[in-house]
């Protein structure tokens, strides 16, 4: 039997017919306990048939299929396969809004009756937790998929948007239950707000019934809580850094980011550092360690929790580090799918993974960027800076419809005797808000380095150590609401601050 499986007789709990169901219902409503998410490996090479609407209809009563008829070319007329609209633009979201994980190399196959729930699914599908999906999309709804599945296996989940009522939608959701495979998860999306109904779906096995109108982070998180167990150790966070410029101090931002996290709020992190050849994270935390992150990316299938610990540099009580060899007795071209593989063994360990990308655009960097759930670019205020800052930008953005846009930190502003943009400018030029402006100081910075120690460590109530501070808060979505200061000059002395640096 399938999770979509009816048991007759069973009493239902006792409910109004006049109760309504929350708009965003909980975080899970799963079907038969002990039931395992299975996975049905479609025929090989055999995708879902796109149907050809030009073939014509069925001898019977026009638009409705002979039950008794075997499968056929005229009946896959009828399963009727629509591209959908073009995505509605995106709605801004919050830090918050959007908690989903990635999923994991599943099919899903959609059968909408509405356009709009199409369009909305089809942007869903475009976001990069479902990289490693496969969707597909019809119209047609529950007829349409129990008429499509007499014939074909099913595929790990089915998402069905039903607009009819209880009953109606009940009758059509028990015929697709006998047709259904062990294993496959079902989503019902409806557009009755009825606790009735959600308990009577659970009770045939749905997994989860979601009610219209939706947006794309609700849908997100419900497909990720499918396949995320809330009882199941939590997915670290993955935050890259990249420079938009080689010696923006990227590098600097990202460890001094990730030693702020580790500090101020006492979570574990790792450090990542893909620069191979000239990475400075070992020389930054005056580490030389004999292992590091090349003997994972070359050999990414024996990574596992007791060789990554054995890989692992110790920094601090909180801090671990992933070191680059830094030599130049071989070349380094990493492959994208060991990068994959590695971040993802060590978001099943870590909580926080703050990932030093170098200045380059491979294949491998262009996907590290596109699948970390946060981004931040490091610039400085320069003409070079500024193009490459605002096509990082873009890109990032038209690949990462449902995300925040990356962070933007600009970096050794107020160099003395160059000639530089005013944060103003840049800032309107790139079209975002910069989270943090680290003013030049040659002094400070080059003690750290040399010294192998953190600005914090150097000058810990310098203003640049609390920026870091500051933007590990940010990235963490641990941001505090500070008290107002008690002085009279305070705001005077901000304007004063902010017309210096140009703003």
């Amino acid at each position: 039997m399938s999770d979509l499986a009816h048991k007759p007789g069973q009493p239902l709990p006792e409910a109004g017919e006049g109760q309504e169901v929350q708009q965003t219902l909980p975080e899970t409503a799963p079907g038969q306990p002990g039931l395992e998410p299975g996975v049905v490996d479609p025929a090989p090479g055999a995708p879902m048939p796109a149907p050809d609407p030009n073939l014509p209809a069925p001898d019977a009563t026009p638009g409705v299929p002979d039950a008794a008829a075997p499968m056929g070319a005229q009946d896959e007329a009828w399963v009727r396969s629509e591209a959908a609209p073009a995505p509605q633009p995106r709605q801004p979201v919050s830090a918050v809004d959007v908690s989903a994980k990635p999923l994991p190399r599943i099919n899903i196959q959609a059968f909408c009756e509405d356009d709009g729930t199409s369009s909305l699914l089809q942007q869903a599908s475009q976001d990069r937790r479902l990289a490693r999906t496969h969707v597909s999309i019809q119209m047609g709804g529950l007829e349409a998929a129990s008429h499509y599945y007499r014939n074909a296996p099913t595929p790990n989940l089915i998402i069905i948007e039903s607009m009819h009522q209880r009953d109606a939608m009940l009758v059509d959701l028990d015929r697709l239950a006998s047709q259904c495979d062990a294993g496959t998860k079902v989503i019902v999306i409806g557009h009755v707000n009825d606790v009735v109904l959600y308990r009577e779906l659970l009770q045939r096995g749905v997994s989860e019934y979601l009610v219209m109108p939706l947006s794309v982070s609700q849908l997100m998180e419900s497909l990720s809580n499918l396949y995320n167990e809330p009882g199941a150790d939590p997915l670290g966070s993955v935050i890259s850094f990249v420079g938009a410029k080689g010696g923006a101090g990227s590098s600097a931002v990202c460890h001094n980011t990730a030693w702020a996290i580790s500090q101020d709020i006492k979570s574990e992190v790792v450090i990542a550092d893909l620069d191979l050849p000239f990475g400075t994270a070992g020389l930054d935390f005056n580490q030389d360690p004999v292992q590091g992150i090349a003997d994972a990316l070359f050999s990414p299938e024996r990574l596992d929790e007791v060789l990554l610990d054995r890989l692992l540099s110790r920094c601090s009580d909180y801090l671990s580090l992933f070191a680059a060899p830094g030599t130049l007795d071989r070349p380094y071209d990493l492959n994208a799918g060991a990068c994959d593989t590695v971040v993802d063994v060590l978001r099943k360990n870590v909580p926080y993974i703050a990932v030093d990308v170098p200045h380059v655009w491979t294949d491998w960097a262009q996907q590290m960027l596109i699948q970390s759930d946060r981004v931040v670019i490091t610039a400085q205020p320069d003409l070079a800076n500024l193009r490459n800052a605002k096509n990082l930008i873009e890109k990032l953005a038209s690949a990462r419809p449902n995300d925040l846009p990356p962070h933007l930190v600009l970096n050794q502003v107020g160099m003395p005797k160059r000639p530089e943009i005013s944060v103003k400018d840049f800032i309107s030029a790139v079209d975002i808000d910069a989270h943090s402006v680290i003013e030049f100081d040659a002094q400070m910075f080059g003690s750290a380095a040399n010294n192998g120690q953190m600005i914090e460590e150097v000058s810990p109530k310098s203003k640049a150590a609390e920026q870091f501070r500051e933007l590990s808060r940010v990235l963490t979505n641990k941001t505090e609401v500070k008290s107002g200061s008690n002085s009279l000059l305070a705001p005077i002395l901000a304007k004063l601050n902010l017309k210096r640096l140009g703003k």
